[in-house]
């Protein structure tokens, strides 16, 4: 089957497909009305080193970096991410979902810190309580272990919470979804009932009205077929003849 015989076969079961399609732009619109857009902010922030470790580089901690501070980068995120600090954030007024991980490709202890939400406006601000709290939680981590003050690892925003911005990725796809889903199922309708009156209008289908043959119905019964034969008007002449009384007398008087 070729594109030609598609189209007109869409155009010959068009009360088929239209239906479908009407139906497709229901669902899509329905999902554009049930799946929000949602809003993403995120802040970039680092690890430092300690005021005692910066002393020989005159107190620059840009220029005093160890590869203690990525490990310890990494523990900090795994616990933003555990759940008594997801218990701890959402007492704190955090909304929607939050994430902290090591910053993708980075050349050092950077860390992501994002939130993702329907509500713009609460998206910054519990990106901006996430940032804060995450600053604390180091502090408190290190004085779990009873670290000096001089020798803690500090932290520093280098990218501040930023403007939320449109996460349309996810609506799109559940949009495309129903598109696709809602079209395929019109074309398998619309042929479907293509298919059933193809076979019903093929010849031989029906079976075929039963011939009316009288006469080898008769031969079948015992029954002679009647007819005007020779032999058979014989008898009959004769006999008519025979109950004659005039013709009877009439010959009598002719005989010598």
């Amino acid at each position: 089957m070729d594109l030609a015989e598609i189209w007109r076969v869409m155009r010959r079961r068009w009360y088929v497909l239209l239906p479908g399609l009407l139906l497709t732009a229901a669902l899509i619109a329905g999902v554009y009305l049930l799946v929000p857009v949602e809003y993403r902010s995120q802040s970039t922030v680092t690890l430092l080193n300690s005021k005692k470790a910066t002393v020989a580089f005159d107190g620059n901690p840009f220029l005093s970096t160890q590869a203690s501070l990525t490990g310890m980068a990494d523990g900090l995120a795994r616990n933003l991410n555990s759940d008594d600090s997801r218990a701890d954030l959402k007492a704190r007024g955090v909304t929607g979902a939050y994430e902290a991980k090591i910053a993708d490709n980075a050349q050092g202890p950077f860390m992501w810190l994002s939130v993702t939400g329907t509500d713009p406006a609460a998206v910054l601000k519990s990106d901006q309580v996430f940032t804060a709290y995450a600053e604390k939680r180091l502090q408190e981590f290190q004085s779990q272990q009873s670290v000096a003050p001089e020798a803690m690892i500090r932290m520093a925003t280098i990218v501040p919470p930023q403007k939320p911005e449109a996460q349309t990725k996810t609506r799109l796809q559940y949009l495309i979804m129903a598109g696709a889903l809602g079209f395929v199922l019109s074309l398998v309708a619309t042929f479907f009932v293509e298919a059933r009156r193809r076979r019903s209008d093929k010849p031989g289908r029906h079976r075929p009205a039963p011939a009316e043959n009288a006469p080898a119905g008769n031969s079948a019964a015992g029954i002679a077929p009647t007819g005007n034969s020779g032999p058979a008007a014989e008898p009959g002449a004769a006999g008519s003849g025979a109950g004659d009384p005039r013709t009877a007398r009439t010959s009598a008087g002719a005989s010598p």
